[in-house]
């Protein structure tokens, strides 16, 4: 079985991706948790746009990639886990948790040094959040994002099919944590004591600066609780609430020239 995720990688990737931002595309739809105009035109280019651009510069400057170093090192015996002799399962259910919490800190201290929220900051000018909110990121920020993991990769000696296994979750979750889907209050308070529920991902994504500085977290929900980083409704509430910065609400700013530039304006 981890043969065949290994040598179907790439496609295990995409099928996923694919499948989820049909389907989540389609539930908030039906099920939307804020109304109003989402700018479906406009903002859907320019993100699926960024998305195309994140993989094929990601793939061009770094074939490599987590994927490729899990590889490198499995074969090299480099790294903690390639000098234990733990069963897999235990290896891989331990490597998911640090790269996500890595994922964690990554993301904080995006927030707080200013170069990075510079590239960080195109993902919260979207003025609408939805599903295609959470893969709209700068690609500079993507390719300093891939080059972290790896050295994360490399220094844990992580298992290949627990990378493969994180891509796959780490790209589904950002899709669905982004979703205007109103779920249940009941599911989403069961679902948030272990995973990152649109309602308490859609807070980070405030216009208030003391909101978007909290909730970081992409998979579980452990990390923002654990360091204090946790807010857990919108001052505004939710169907109310403004999403996005002040500074960058015009229509032309969602276009993917305006975003790409970003970082420098």
């Amino acid at each position: 079985m981890q043969n065949w995720i290994v040598a179907n990688e790439p496609w295990l990737r995409l099928a996923a991706f694919g499948f989820a931002l049909v389907l989540l595309l389609t539930v908030e739809g039906l099920w939307p948790r804020r109304g109003g105009p989402m700018q479906h035109r406009v903002r859907w280019t320019a993100n699926l746009s960024i998305v195309v651009l994140d993989v094929l510069l990601v793939r061009l400057l770094i074939p490599l990639g987590a994927t490729g170093t899990a590889i490198w090192a499995e074969v090299h015996g480099y790294g903690v886990f390639h000098r234990t002799d733990w069963p897999l399962a235990v290896e891989a259910a331990l490597a998911f948790l640090a790269l996500d919490l890595l994922i964690y800190w990554q993301h904080r201290l995006f927030h707080l040094i200013p170069w990075g929220w510079r590239l960080h900051r195109m993902h919260h000018s979207d003025v609408e959040f939805d599903a295609t909110t959470g893969v709209r990121f700068h690609p500079g920020e993507i390719l300093l994002s891939m080059l972290i993991k790896m050295i994360a990769v490399l220094a844990l000696g992580a298992p290949v099919v627990a990378v493969i296994l994180f891509e796959i979750a780490l790209n589904a979750t950002s899709l669905f944590n982004h979703a205007n889907l109103r779920l249940p209050p009941a599911l989403d308070r069961a679902l948030r004591a272990c995973v990152v529920t649109p309602d308490m991902h859609r807070v980070h994504h405030s216009v208030h600066r003391h909101e978007h500085d909290s909730n970081y977290g992409f998979n579980l929900s452990w990390w923002d609780r654990l360091f204090g980083s946790y807010t857990a409704q919108p001052a505004d509430g939710h169907t109310t609430m403004q999403v996005g910065l002040a500074r960058f609400r015009e229509p032309a700013d969602q276009t993917i020239t305006r975003l790409l530039t970003q970082p420098v304006a």
